[in-house]
């Protein structure tokens, strides 16, 4: 690259050079791009709502909802009496939210977690209903905690940001782009997805696979609210490089594409990052062999980036990414629904529990584009109306079952 920097004058070059030099950059882009799409593709002007759900997928649901129709019905009664949409609810916010592995200690990361979950659920509340009440309750919400939180700490505060900074502005993109009302705190709100959350996600994590990809969730979705291009185009290259690692396809090649950042230039140690897996079929995932909990995380993300990334102008689903998603929920789908494990894959033996996580990609990929999706389909169906996981995933047959938009 030309030297950017201001005490430097860049000095001219011969013309010739300078073609063969533009070449060069057009081919090695070309070369570096999965799926001939830049990975960094923010758009000219932002979509709002626009983190996950459109305004088109919340109209439709509002219609079946208040039409009486299945399974939106259901879906919605299910979420009205969580909870998360309690009108009495009284926010817990702190100033450190300390959260070490597998939440011991857990200092405020429950509190967090759901708090921000439960804007989320009264903002769809209001969103579907019109009932005021529910709108000032998710305001009230994030403006308990923009007023308070300061910093995220312990071994999981990355993760912990990732989670609670993907459902923040979930809510507040419906709040501020369709209550008809006042938010006087939004800037508030603001700064501290700047502040607080994005830069402890924005760098990623080299730690198993759904960190990362929550983090990235939480970075992109933050970017939409903020309109931050800078950011989001950042957040998006890091998603498309671990996507590509965390789903394995057998046009990867004999073992699983890597982050560079990681050293792991060895099938030794691939193997034990992927959990000790050394046969690599189409559909795992880097977590397979852990437990199907953290590989839904890590499933979920993907798709709810490529929500994202859809209704900002760049539809990922006819990529690499769409590709990973489809064989990543059918291969998980299978064993979840049943099916006895191979001896060659994780010793015979699954940890089983994927989680409420099929509805957005299996809505994107076989609702919109009409791809077969059997194993993704009966499990979905049969999950439905599919819940929360109580840390980022919330009534998605809600806003995304058999969603056409």
């Amino acid at each position: 690259m030309p030297d950017t920097h201001a005490s430097h004058r860049p000095r001219r070059r011969p013309a010739l050079l300078v073609a063969a030099a533009a070449v060069c950059a057009l081919v090695a882009g070309a070369l570096s791009l999965p799926g001939a799409q830049r990975a960094e593709a923010a758009p000219a002007a932002f979509a709002h709502p626009g983190v996950t759900v459109s305004k088109a997928q919340l109209d439709f649901t509002r219609g079946k909802v208040n039409a009486g129709a299945q399974p939106w019905k259901s879906a919605y009664d299910q979420l009205a009496s969580s909870r998360y949409a309690d009108l009495n609810r009284t926010a817990k916010p702190r100033a450190t939210v300390e959260c070490g592995s597998y939440s011991n200690p857990n200092n405020g990361c429950t509190d967090e977690r759901e708090d921000a979950i439960a804007a989320y659920t009264d903002a769809l509340v209001w969103y579907i209903t019109r009932d005021e009440r529910y709108a000032r309750k998710s305001i009230e919400l994030m403006d308990a905690w923009s007023a308070v939180i300061r910093n995220h700490t312990n071994s999981n505060a990355p993760l912990q940001t990732g989670w609670a900074g993907s459902s923040w502005p979930k809510a507040a993109e419906i709040i501020q782009y369709t209550y008809t009302g006042t938010w006087a705190g939004s800037g508030r709100f603001s700064t501290m997805l700047r502040d607080v959350y994005l830069p402890q996600v924005i760098n990623g994590s080299n730690s198993n696979g759904n960190w990362e990809l929550s983090m990235m969730e939480a970075a992109v979705g933050i970017s939409v609210f903020l309109e931050d291009r800078t950011s989001y185009d950042r957040a998006m290259a890091k998603f498309r490089t671990r996507t590509a690692a965390y789903v394995y396809l057998a046009s990867d090649g004999a073992v699983p594409r890597t982050v560079p950042s990681q050293n792991l230039d060895t099938t030794a140690k691939i193997v034990s990052y992927w959990q000790g897996q050394s046969t690599f079929v189409t559909g795992l995932t880097q977590e397979t062999c852990r437990d199907f909990t953290h590989t839904g995380y890590g499933i979920s993300a993907i798709s709810h980036i490529a929500e994202t990334s859809r209704i900002q102008g760049q539809d990922l689903y006819g990529t690499d990414v769409g590709e990973r998603l489809r064989q990543a929920l059918g291969f998980q789908s299978k064993y979840q629904l049943g099916e006895a494990a191979p001896s060659w894959l994780c010793g015979g033996s699954l940890d089983l529990g994927l989680g409420p996580v099929t509805e957005v990609g299996y809505n994107a990929l076989h609702n919109r584009l009409g791809t077969a999706m059997t194993n993704t389909q009966r499990l979905t169906e049969q999950n439905r109306p599919a819940g929360s996981n109580n840390l980022f995933v919330a009534w998605e047959t809600l806003t995304h079952g058999d969603n056409p938009n």
